[in-house]
């Protein structure tokens, strides 16, 4: 991914991505460049218009669900078996002598 940053940089800046201007622009981060990803990424890339890509990648980025398109647990029917379980979790709630807590191990927010 860091290859393909670099390109998009590159690209920006001098309009001609080649493999020093990526390695250059990794380097001013402290990166090295990998020959392997590099050469492919170059060759994936060569020839290719950039904004009609990132356009296709938009629109396919687009269709895929925001959260994993899968739901939940369905929600219990209303009056069938919520009402049962609330009146179980009030007997079970006894009262707790309350007591200082020392949650934050010793450290305030604002010590």
């Amino acid at each position: 991914m860091r290859h393909v940053v670099a390109y998009l940089l590159a690209a920006m800046g001098t309009g001609q991505p080649n493999a020093a201007s990526i390695k250059a622009i990794l380097g001013s981060v402290g990166v090295e460049a990998d020959e392997k990803q590099l050469t492919v990424l170059l060759d994936k890339l060569s020839g290719k218009n950039l904004a009609q890509l990132i356009q296709d990648g938009s629109a396919l980025i687009s269709s895929m669900p925001a959260c994993g398109g899968g739901g939940g647990a369905a929600a219990p029917a209303a009056g069938t078996a919520a009402a049962p379980a609330a009146e179980e979790k009030k007997e079970e709630k006894k009262e707790e002598p309350e007591e200082e807590s020392d949650d934050d191990m010793g450290f305030g927010l604002f010590d």
